[in-house]
């Protein structure tokens, strides 16, 4: 049976709209690696939402005077917006708040209850006085007990991604109100049991060696070392999917449970809008037949490689697991921490109403933090898209059509005599195109956007050495050849950078009449480049790309607090 490929995208938050480290962190990547695998005709679903949950919501509702419906509903749909703006290609995009995944929760939690695997403490819980409230673990702050982060949570200390418990944390604070003013009172709550998990996970784990990148792999071998822990799965809260069991009607299950199996949830609520030809069970109930692949930030990597795949194991049915789990680290932005209140940062919104979206498609891609945490900057932004979006491939791309015009009008000249200039280019391309393809299958994203530049720099080597403005003169058969071959680089140009750039393709390949569906280039160049034949028709294109001047640069780092 044919592979199918789920991909899954962290589920954002929607506190706000995102910022490019959002983009950068999961959902780019994930819409890259779709996109390049739809194009080579492989079955695709890509799930994509938004987590609703928690008190962060309950909080940001009352403050806007709406209700928690009308709350999630509106941010869902900025949500939406912004990512629509980015080309981001979701088959399924949902919110964790629905009735399919509240079914997917109460399900689980009902296979780890049937197999032992939950538990029942009673444990003291953050209780602010001043805010006359029950605090969720993410809203106590204080100072990690392991690496001294002052501005560690209650759930997690996103410096050193040590998972933690509110009452761990030194010197905490209530983070609505900043109140010190806190007390852990006794109340009763649900666990996972996680320790009785812990050696099948280690084998689980151990059997992704040199499979995964090393930032998962070693991520989730350090949570192992240091021992598994039950893990509470139930709050004192109100925004969150009630709890099936007596004595618990007035807490609901806390948002880390539920927002993983928010993946199941929408596709389920994807299936049902079609029951006839889509069957969630397909994707996530035939692990055998499917390869899952999960993009997230570094600080949703414990939760991805050990938690969800041990809920997932514990409730004993036969669900799809993680085949490969592509971590990164953040993108920063510089100058200090992307903040909406005190106007530092880009955010989607900001950044679709300054530049079309395959701009910073093509910078976040280049400069993917897949290692080490990356650093935007203007200065560097400005560089990126002159150099390599306007010198290089625009200035082809407007070179050859114009020359073509000139000389042979809008029809593609006729392919002549082969010479060593093309087979050069032809085994260049060869030699090229597959490792970018190889790169991309392995997902060092980085490696393939160099791959792509010089696909770009071998088209203008060509044309800088084979001088058809000089051949025209002397030769117009040869010069026709000559531009024949670099029309077709430039429909095959935007083939390659499909994934990376999908509007800027398909602007791209409507210039011959071809804006249809993407099909990822795998014969030979000499094939590849005889695509547009003798006498079709193409279009000359205004500038594809505009450069950014000095003085808008200045402009935008002021703006953004670039550096401030």
């Amino acid at each position: 049976m044919t592979k199918k490929y789920l991909i899954t995208s962290a589920l954002t938050y929607i506190n706000g709209v995102p910022h490019i480290g959002h983009l950068a962190g999961a959902m780019l990547n994930a819409d890259f690696y779709a996109r390049f695998l739809r194009a080579k005709g492989e079955d695709v679903l890509f799930v994509g939402g938004t987590d609703v949950h928690g008190t962060k919501i309950e909080v940001g509702a009352a403050q806007e005077g709406l209700s928690l419906k009308d709350y999630i509903t509106k941010y869902h749909e900025e949500h939406r917006k912004v990512y629509e703006g980015f080309e981001l290609s979701f088959d399924a995009f949902g919110n964790t708040d629905s009735e399919q995944n509240k079914e997917m929760t109460w399900r689980i939690y009902e296979g780890l209850n049937k197999n032992g695997y939950i538990s029942e403490k009673i444990t003291k819980q953050a209780y602010c006085e001043d805010d006359k409230q029950f605090l969720a673990d993410s809203q106590v702050g204080g100072t990690c007990p392991y690496c001294g982060y002052e501005k560690a949570k209650g759930d997690q200390c996103e410096n050193c991604t040590k998972l933690l418990e509110p009452e761990e944390l030194k010197n905490p604070y209530s983070t609505i109100s900043g109140s010190h003013n806190i007390i852990f009172k006794d109340t009763k709550n649900l666990y996972i049991d996680m320790d009785k998990m812990q050696s099948h996970l280690e084998s689980w784990v151990e059997s992704k060696k040199g499979l995964w990148p090393d930032i998962a792999y070693t991520t989730a071998k350090k949570w192992l070392k240091e021992g598994l822990q039950a893990r509470g799965i139930t709050r004192d809260l109100k925004n969150g999917f009630s709890v099936p069991r007596e004595g618990y009607e007035d807490k609901v299950f806390y948002v880390w449970f539920d927002a993983p199996i928010g993946y199941i949830g929408i596709t389920k609520e994807w299936a049902d809008k079609d029951p006839v030809n889509r069957h969630w069970e397909d994707w996530w109930q035939d692990p055998e037949n499917v390869v899952h692949t999960e993009f997230m930030g570094k600080d949703n990597i414990p939760f991805h490689s050990i938690f969800f795949p041990g809920m997932l194991y514990g409730s004993g049915e036969n669900w799809t697991q993680v085949s490969f789990l592509k971590g990164t680290s953040w993108l920063n932005f510089a100058g200090g921490k992307i903040s909406k209140s005190e106007h530092r940062g880009v955010f989607l919104d900001d950044a679709l109403a300054e530049f079309p979206a395959d701009y910073w498609r093509y910078w976040i891609l280049a400069n993917s933090p897949e290692s080490d945490d990356a650093v935007f900057s203007f200065e560097n932004f400005t560089a990126t898209i002159n150099k390599d979006l306007n010198d290089v491939l625009g200035n082809f791309i407007n070179r050859v059509t114009k020359m073509t015009v000139k000389d042979f009008g809008t029809n593609v000249p006729a392919l002549g005599e082969i010479t060593e200039a093309e087979k050069e280019l032809y085994a260049t391309l060869d030699t090229l195109i597959k490792q970018y393809t190889d790169h991309m299958e392995a997902l060092e994203i980085r490696k393939a956007l160099a791959d792509l530049r010089e696909i770009w720099v071998s088209g203008n080597n060509y044309i800088a050495k084979t001088e058809p403005w000089k051949a025209v003169k002397t030769d117009k058969a040869r010069a026709g050849t000559i531009l024949n071959t670099g029309l077709n680089l430039i429909r095959l140009f935007a083939l390659l950078s499909s994934p990376v750039m999908p509007a800027k393709a398909q602007e791209i390949l409507a210039l011959f009449g071809k804006n249809k569906q993407v099909v990822w280039p795998e014969e030979k160049a000499e094939v590849l480049l005889q695509a547009l034949k003798e006498g079709d028709s193409f279009v000359a294109p205004e500038l594809l790309f505009q450069k950014i001047t000095p003085e808008r640069k200045e402009e935008l780092k002021v703006k953004y607090k670039e550096g401030v």
